[in-house]
């Protein structure tokens, strides 16, 4: 019998040393392994493109001044499937689940949450978790019940609608404004389902 694949992780982390400990934390949990360790948003998407992780631990601040860790993640996000998972000394639950949102994070946890970091992370490979649905609930929440219905017929469901195409092509539009999304080709490449690579 074949053992459990190993979920592979990218840490994006700014802080060398917590890094490393980072790191080591993963190299010592059954079926986590770090794959690479990036400082930057710039270094994190290249190493991403290359690695094709299965998780990508970003950290929110990779910069003194701004959460760039999420354009990171987003520019990730649309390049290659792989879930994300958003690490933070913020433990503001606006902030952090506006952040989440924005990522299109797979889950969060809080720096002082340390310890629980590996037990999360296997749980989103395995996934979908509790937090993932949540996150995407907020984000469809932005939606007005008919755009949630032209955003379910864009990801491939069988829906009758009874708008003319007209008022569906301008919902298609709003959809991808609210989404921050440029194409149909993005939306597909964010909702579809990261747990098929």
């Amino acid at each position: 019998m074949d053992a459990p694949k190993e979920a592979q992780v990218l840490v994006v982390e700014d802080d060398k040393d917590f890094a490393l400990l980072i790191q080591q934390s993963l190299e010592n949990t059954p079926g986590l392994s770090c794959v690479g360790i990036a400082a930057g948003k710039d270094e994190a998407v290249q190493l991403a493109k290359q690695l094709f992780p299965d998780i990508v631990l970003m950290d929110l601040n990779l910069s003194a001044t701004r959460m760039d860790g999420i354009d990171a993640a987003r520019e990730i996000r649309l390049a290659i499937r792989t879930h994300v998972v958003i690490l933070t000394v913020y433990e503001n639950p606006e902030v952090v689940l506006e952040a989440s949102k924005r990522a299109f994070a797979s889950a969060y946890i809080f720096k002082s949450q340390f310890s629980l970091l590996p037990e999360l992370l296997r749980a989103v490979a395995k996934g979908p978790t509790p937090q993932e649905w949540m996150i995407r609930s907020l984000i469809l929440g932005d939606l007005s019940a008919a755009e949630r219905a032209v955003f379910d017929i864009m990801m491939g469901k069988k829906i009758e609608l009874f708008s003319a195409p007209k008022t569906i092509a301008n919902q298609k539009t709003n959809i991808l404004k609210k989404l921050g999304l440029r194409s149909q080709w993005e939306l597909t490449q964010i909702f579809g389902d990261p747990y098929q690579k």
